[in-house]
């Protein structure tokens, strides 16, 4: 087990004047699971493959524990990669496919068969071992192609989007079999997923890439909690963070019919770039219902009410003018405007109705007009 350290990496792909990965720095603790997530195009697998010795490093440098591993070929950095297709060949069984890199750098037959059951018993493949891929399911097959890993010992996993090709229900129990086997094994993994419940799910510690930069490292808890701007506040958390462009009157941030007080922290953090206006998001739980007398709410017109049992969401507009398209969710399928609200099954209005909320104490999250850096509460 390792250490792993972007110091300043960098990767400008030919032809282009815009870094996929630009001065990334992050250190991954000994044992440590960090999963490195965000939009298509930012740059995490370009990232894990620079790890990988598989993408030049432009500037800066990659260590693997104290070594300085930035020049040196992928098969002499003691990794071992899982990839998004499980690359298995066809015509070996899984005990032979497990054990092949092994008998190319000529382990003795017995400390590969060692190897080959041990990583078969970890991974509940033991029944499986005479079979060839084809008779596998696909979570069965993303087993073996971790096995394959694991038997090589190395000092450090990197998993590129390995769930991808499962369905929902197979990803969901595929995904809590490696959090929990990577906890067993204690081998620093970088885990690479567009995904962020995954991310959520699994990881240590999360690190956020946009546009080939990073732009926060921490716990799950932390990323959700206190996001450190309206990027990682969109990105981060299903169903997505709400997010409205308010104009600060007052001790107060108003927009149309809303109104949210705010803090004299946050009121003395405004810069002047930020022209009177201030970004405010609020997740879809930290909003509750109250009445329509009440001050400083947010009066939703319900579109429709998805009941799911144990809680339920509301979707709608801000209510009472053409400001509510400044407001909605930050999730990407949503439609402009839309606000998501949770509230108690079956307690919404039908459609058309209007709902009066307001932000739970501490559910605020405050953010610059002008850089989206996030302010004090």
């Amino acid at each position: 087990m390792a250490t792993v350290t972007f110091d300043k990496a960098t990767r400008i792909y030919p032809g282009s004047d815009k870094p996929a990965v630009d001065q990334l720095d992050l250190e991954i603790a000994d044992g440590e699971f960090l999963v490195l997530v965000g939009p298509s195009g930012c740059g995490k697998s370009t990232s894990l493959r620079m790890l990988a010795g598989l993408e030049d490093v432009n500037s800066g440098r990659i260590l693997i524990g104290d070594k300085d591993v930035t020049d040196v070929p992928p098969k002499n950095r003691d990794i071992a990669m899982v990839f998004q297709n499980y690359a298995l060949y066809p015509h070996m069984t899984v005990r032979e496919n497990m054990g092949f890199a092994l008998k190319i750098a000529g382990t003795p037959k017995d400390e590969i068969a060692k190897r080959v059951d041990e990583a078969a018993r970890i991974l509940d493949l033991a029944q499986y071992l005479d079979r060839k891929p084809k008779a596998l399911s696909g979570g069965q097959r993303q087993r073996v192609a971790m096995g394959r890993a694991i038997v090589r010992k190395p000092q450090v996993f990197l998993m590129d989007e390995p769930l991808s090709n499962l369905d929902a229900k197979l990803r969901v129990q595929t995904r809590t079999q490696i959090a929990s086997l990577q906890r067993e094994l204690g081998v620093t993994t970088v885990y690479v997923t567009h995904d962020q419940t995954e991310a959520l799910t699994m990881g240590d510690r999360i690190a956020v890439l946009n546009n080939g930069l990073l732009q926060q490292v921490g716990t799950p808890q932390e990323m959700y909690e206190r996001p450190a701007n309206e990027f990682v506040a969109g990105f981060i958390g299903s169903p997505a963070m709400n997010l409205g462009a308010f104009d600060i009157d007052g001790d107060s941030a108003v927009l149309g019919s809303a109104r949210i007080p705010l803090s004299a922290a946050t009121r003395a953090a405004v810069a002047p770039e930020d022209n009177g206006k201030i970004t405010i998001g609020f997740r879809p739980e930290g909003l509750e219902v109250v009445s329509a007398d009440t001050e400083n709410t947010i009066p939703i017109e319900v579109d429709f009410v998805e009941e799911l049992g144990s809680d339920a969401y509301v979707y709608g507009r801000l209510a009472g003018g053409r400001e509510a398209q400044n407001i909605g969710s930050a999730d990407e399928g949503a439609k402009a405007g839309q606000l998501i609200v949770r509230v108690p099954p079956r307690t919404a209005p039908d459609r058309g109705g209007v709902i009066h909320t307001r932000v739970i104490p501490g559910q605020q999250h405050n953010f610059s007009a002008s850089t989206g850096v996030r302010l004090p509460d």
